[in-house]
């Protein structure tokens, strides 16, 4: 396990994680190599490591090193 700090919150993933992982583990489920949800559902996310936006496709070859300060933002509807 290694640190890393999510939306302001300390917490430990797996090392060898990728924000791909990361953003599977936190909606719940599977993302594939090009970002996007394998059920075809629209994820609605977007990810930041280190102030740095990760483009989709980028997701599964983008490692989480210790430390990383990741921000996962969500898409909500409403008014």
């Amino acid at each position: 396990m290694i640190p890393v700090t999510i939306n302001g919150e300390p917490a430990e993933v797996p090392a060898g994680w990728t924000v791909r992982d990361l953003v599977a583990d936190r909606i719940g489920h599977p993302v594939g190599e090009d970002g996007r949800a394998l059920d075809g559902r629209a994820l609605g996310v977007a990810v930041a490591l280190d102030d740095t936006v990760v483009p989709r496709s980028r997701w599964a070859a983008t490692a989480l090193a210790a430390d990383a300060r990741c921000e996962f933002v969500t898409a909500v509807q409403g008014g």
